[in-house]
């Protein structure tokens, strides 16, 4: 099982960084198939990505909890009509992430991107810039292949998954791919991708699990807007030539030390963090 992003790096000398993840994807999934049955798999799961974006846009969507819903609409809204500081680029990138988070929130059919609960960040990037600059679905299908090389990186190396890493493991994780896949759809070269995840991973560490109520809505949702800026951010550092001055393998391996020291409380048993705040504690002893 590949480990190392600087093995990834080496193999992308030859052939590109895209090709080389749909070689390490060929190599490492677990079913045997063939490079056109792997490329119509990723082109399904950007299909089910599209769907869930358009779909969280509904305003009239609502989680069977009521916890979250509509909130991408609104955000949307602000977004197209130029009142999100951020400007309309980032403002949509954030409507459409949350989307995608509140889609699953209401069971709705989502790619985990690497989890459920980071589901929104990679495809509210790729779509909205696909959007944004008018690239192709293959070009976008080549981006979640890179996207896909790391999170397989960040998975056997440290986590992804927020009971035994924190949410770091969860957001951090889909950042860095999403950080990566932006980097390399921009016409940057894979150290330059490298670079990209190294940035929004180490911007992320830290990051707890602490689901209100135990449902994967909030804070979870609006953490993938959270996050989903530090991709950005961190893909237009190293298209600007900023070199991280970490290599990615050790923020990565940063990244699990961290989750290893997090308590159990923080870790997706909802017994810290947000999940123990006054308000919720009292709605919830009014149940």
């Amino acid at each position: 099982m590949d480990r190392s992003v600087e093995k990834l790096l080496l193999a992308a000398q030859d052939t590109g960084i895209a090709n080389a993840a749909r070689a390490w994807q060929l190599k490492n999934d677990s079913a045997a198939v063939t490079a056109e049955e792997l490329n119509a798999h990723m082109a399904e799961a950007l299909s089910v990505m599209r769907d869930a974006a358009e779909k969280g846009l509904d305003p009239n969507l609502r989680s069977v909890s009521r916890l979250t819903g509509g909130n991408a609409a609104k955000l949307m809204r602000a977004a197209v009509s130029g009142q999100t500081m951020g400007g309309s680029l980032l403002g949509r990138i954030c409507a459409r992430a949350l989307a995608v988070a509140e889609c699953n929130a209401a069971m709705g059919r989502i790619v985990a991107a690497p989890t459920a609960g980071a589901c929104g960040i990679l495809p509210g990037a790729l779509l909205t810039v696909q959007e944004e600059y008018g690239y192709t679905d293959d070009q976008l299908v080549d981006a979640l292949f890179v996207a896909g090389a790391f999170g397989l990186i960040i998975a056997n190396r440290a986590s992804i998954s927020g009971a035994q890493g924190g949410c770091q493991a969860e957001c951090g994780s889909a950042a860095g791919m999403t950080a990566a896949a932006l980097t390399t759809l921009r016409g940057g070269s894979p150290r330059q991708a490298a670079d990209a995840c190294a940035f929004a991973l180490m911007n992320l560490l830290g990051l707890v699990c602490d689901p209100v109520r135990g449902l994967v809505e909030v804070p979870c949702v609006f953490r993938n807007v959270g996050a989903v800026s530090i991709a950005l951010s961190a893909a237009d550092l190293a298209l600007a030539d900023v070199t991280c001055p970490i290599p990615c393998d050790e923020v990565i391996d940063a990244m699990r030390q961290v989750g290893d020291t997090l308590p159990a409380s923080l870790r997706e048993t909802g017994e810290g963090g947000c999940a123990a705040c006054p308000s919720v504690c009292e709605r919830r002893a009014s149940l």
